[in-house]
């Protein structure tokens, strides 16, 4: 099974913002820069992602995505996650006719093993939407689709849900995945303390 990771990035020093109580914009900038290169290291790593293609507006995430030998595509019109994700996904549609990873580039847990284990969940399978959400089951953190583009993207307030109701609407079989690693994002202050309790993560404030 061929399957791209596409990785939606916001300029580094906008990214975060709900973190401000915690960490300064330079604080915050360096953190974003080191949850995506652990993305793209996780993902490089992951021998069933053939492809990672990152999409943003931002020439310094760009230049450490080729450095991880990433395809890109710099953003441009208006910043909106789900246009993006439309254009990026056209783009990997052209070189494959299976599936579409999106992974956010904020989860500092990841690991291949579970990556791997969500793509796992739609091996075999037509027509499918493997959904990772986030640990409030809010918010979607990992969002599989194959064949790429059976269901339209509609991240925002409480995009599980509604990614769930789209992939039952086209008739894809749909699978949950709840994984430790992927339902911890990084997006208020109280999320710092959970990963600093989980794993040795050097934050930018430490």
């Amino acid at each position: 099974m061929t399957i791209w990771a596409i990785v939606p990035v916001k300029p580094l020093r906008r990214g975060k913002s709900r973190l401000a109580e915690a960490l300064n914009e330079d604080e915050r900038a360096e953190l974003n820069s080191q949850l995506l290169q652990h993305t793209l290291k996780t993902l490089k790593e992951t021998s069933k992602v053939e492809e990672v293609l990152v999409i943003s507006r931002d020439p310094k995430v760009m230049a450490i995505a080729h450095d991880y030998q990433a395809r890109t595509i710099m953003e441009d019109g208006s910043a909106d996650l789900n246009t993006a994700l439309k254009r990026a996904t056209a783009v990997a549609k052209i070189y494959t006719t299976n599936g579409v990873l999106i992974l956010p580039a904020d989860l500092p847990l990841i690991t291949k093993e579970d990556i791997e284990r969500l793509i796992s969940k739609a091996e075999g399978r037509q027509r499918v939407v493997v959904i990772a959400p986030d640990r409030r089951r809010e918010g979607t953190n990992a969002l599989l689709v194959s064949p790429a583009g059976i269901i339209e993207y509609d991240y925002g307030e409480n995009s599980f849900e509604r990614h769930c109701k789209q992939a039952r609407e086209v008739g894809a079989l749909l699978e949950i995945c709840e994984l430790t690693s992927i339902e911890l994002d990084l997006d208020l202050p109280e999320d710092l303390a959970l990963v600093a309790e989980k794993i040795d993560f050097k934050f930018p404030a430490q």
